[in-house]
């Protein structure tokens, strides 16, 4: 079998292919071409990963190659070679992306020193873009997972078996209960911590997109296809790729997974040639992937292969003593991020968030307390009446311990025109006229309701588009 490295030589003098085909051969697969026209053929088609490149050709000058080939795939390393030395030939090639001009004759040892440079410049290259990705993707609000309930407890004893494991998982659970968090941890504290995480949300992406994010594509491929891409598993390669919402893949993408878990390889949208690739895979679902084998919605195959160790995550209503923990880890985030001198919350307040029934799970408890944050003022303690109008109606009853009919009536008129405002972007033209209130009204009411904006009122008086 071939070694994967490919280097192609585009050169017409045979004494130097030859030479270099006779040292290169024993350590890459050695592509040959006598012109440019061939050359670009075969970097378009084979995709090799180091170009040597003869800057005089019988028909294409070598200049003009190197800018197509940076075209075709800006990842590939050029090492351009000349008998001439030409400052002004070499600054143009270093502007345009070549890795190294050496001039002839060259020692080839010297030369096998730049193609490993070349390569270990490369793989940088791609480390940086992973790293790039993971720093996007990662959430400082969740650099830690809370909870001390037996449930978690549960679920943290198969994330320390699974973490050193490559089998796939497949993690189970509502919306909001935290899938993406406990798929990084598993990842950053196993063997593959150094090498990429990549999260894609299947249910986030429209279905005709979705195999071009994950399988990318090759440059005409399709129209509007203009330069290559790289998919998320490719990206993934060496790392793990955790697919959530798994369950809203389309038949003949599942097809596509479903091979790369048994030939551990891949093809981009209008590839060629095979791309090896070796991922830890994990995906998540909130949705009841048996069912939908049963209905023949999910390949069967596809599924017994993805649940091999299965994780439920349980609601925040099954682990309501966490939630103390929970409010009190992002009430301190929230302090320093909005460096707001809140003194705590009452015990109260604590009460009925732990009576809430919490559709939405952690991520809708972590939203309301940034919301009560940026809310309340410096100095003050958080009490059950700085809390959101639906928290006080808990377990089928309207909590109105120290609420008046005024105090409530004014929290809601809060929680509503603030809610108008920011669907209107600030619009207090638009605001005004949902409300069916006068502007000035609306000011009036910022005013008296003490209503933080998030930014300045607009006051445009460009008709209300709904």
């Amino acid at each position: 079998m071939q070694n994967q490295t490919s280097i192609l030589i585009i050169d017409d003098e045979q004494s130097i292919v030859d030479g270099f085909r006779l040292f290169l051969a024993k350590d890459y697969n050695v592509l040959i071409a006598t012109n440019g026209e061939d050359g670009l053929k075969q970097v378009n088609e084979k995709r090799p990963r180091v170009v040597l490149l003869d800057v005089m050709l019988p028909d294409i000058n070598g200049i003009e190659i190197l800018y197509k080939i940076k075209k075709i795939d800006e990842n590939i390393e050029v090492i351009m070679f000349t008998g001439v030395n030409d400052m002004r030939t070499a600054i143009d090639a270093l502007q345009l992306g070549a890795f190294d001009y050496c001039l002839k004759p060259f020692n080839i040892n010297e030369l096998s020193i730049v193609i490993k440079k070349a390569l270990e410049s490369q793989s940088m290259k791609k480390e940086i873009k992973y790293r790039r990705l993971l720093e996007t993707e990662q959430s400082a609000v969740f650099d830690n997972i809370v909870g001390e309930s037996i449930q978690m407890r549960q679920v943290y004893e198969v994330m320390d078996v699974m973490s050193k494991s490559d089998t796939p998982i497949l993690i189970t659970g509502e919306s909001g209960t935290g899938k993406k968090l406990i798929s990084r941890a598993i990842h950053f504290k196993g063997t593959r911590a150094n090498m990429p995480f990549i999260a894609v949300n299947c249910g986030s992406i429209p279905g005709s997109m979705i195999e071009s994010e994950l399988f990318g594509y090759e440059k005409g491929a399709f129209a509007g296809a203009d330069t290559q891409k790289i998919g998320k598993l490719e990206l993934a390669h060496q790392g793990t790729i955790f697919l959530e919402e798994i369950g809203n893949l389309k038949p003949n993408i599942q097809a596509r997974i479903l091979k790369v878990l048994q030939e551990k390889e891949m093809e981009r949208i209008g590839g060629t040639h095979p791309i090896k690739i070796d991922v830890r895979v994990i995906t998540a679902t909130s949705s009841n992937l048996q069912e939908a084998v049963k209905k023949r919605l999910f390949r069967e195959e596809l599924y017994y292969r993805l649940n091999v160790v299965p994780i439920s995550m349980p609601s925040l209503r099954e682990r309501t003593e966490d939630i103390p923990a929970l409010v009190n880890y992002f009430l301190n985030f929230y302090k320093q991020s909005f460096n707001k001198g809140i003194k705590g919350i009452s015990g109260h307040a604590m009460k009925m968030l732990e009576e809430y029934y919490w559709p939405g799970n952690v991520q809708e408890l972590k939203n309301i307390i940034e919301r009560i944050v940026v809310l309340t003022k410096d100095g003050e303690m958080i009490t059950h009446q700085n809390l959101p109008i639906d928290l006080l109606i808990t377990k089928g009853r309207i909590e109105t311990e120290g609420i008046t009919l005024k105090e409530a009536r004014n929290q809601f008129e809060k929680q509503f025109i603030a809610h108008v405002l920011e669907r209107v972007k600030w619009n207090q033209i638009k605001a005004s006229t949902l409300l069916d209130i006068h502007r000035n009204t609306l000011l009036l009411k910022i005013q008296q309701l003490e209503i933080k904006l998030k930014q300045p009122l607009e006051e445009e008086t460009e008709e209300l588009v709904t």
